[in-house]
C-alpha cells in the first residue's frame, strides 16, 4: 500500500519558517519525481516545487529564493524548507509522487500551513 505522509505544518507568524516533510512508503522512492503543491481556500491546487530523481529542483517562479525542496533517498523522504513566510502562503500543502518511468501518481493527505500574526 502506497502512503505519502506529510508533517511539519502549523501556525507561524509572518517572516517565520517551517520545514515540511513527506515520508513515502510502498513505492521505489528513488525512481519517483517528488513534488509539493498547495491549495488555498477558493483557489486551485498549484505547484510549489518539484525535485527529480537526480535531485534537480524546480520551483514556481514566485517562490524561488524563499522555498527549498530536497530529498533523502535513504529515508524515502522529501522536504520543503519554507522561509520568510507570508500570509499568502497559507494553504494546505500536498506531497506528490510521480513515477519517472510510469504513469503512477500518488498524493498525500495534506498538511495545513497558516501564516498569521
Amino acid at each position: 500500500q502506497v502512503q505519502l505522509v506529510e508533517s511539519g505544518g502549523g501556525l507561524v507568524q509572518p517572516g517565520g519558517s517551517l520545514r515540511l516533510s513527506c515520508a513515502a512508503s510502498g513505492i521505489a522512492f528513488r525512481v519517483y519525481n517528488m513534488g509539493w503543491y498547495r491549495q488555498a481556500p477558493g483557489k486551485e491546487r498549484e505547484l510549489v516545487a518539484r525535485i527529480g530523481t537526480g535531485g534537480i529542483p524546480t520551483y514556481a517562479g514566485s517562490l524561488k529564493g524563499r522555498f527549498t525542496v530536497s530529498r533523502d533517498n535513504a529515508k524515502n523522504t522529501v522536504y520543503l524548507q519554507m522561509n520568510s513566510l507570508k500570509p499568502e502562503d497559507t494553504a494546505v500543502y500536498y506531497c506528490n509522487a510521480q513515477g519517472a518511468y510510469t504513469s503512477w501518481d500518488y498524493w498525500g493527505q495534506g498538511t495545513q500551513v497558516t501564516v498569521s500574526s
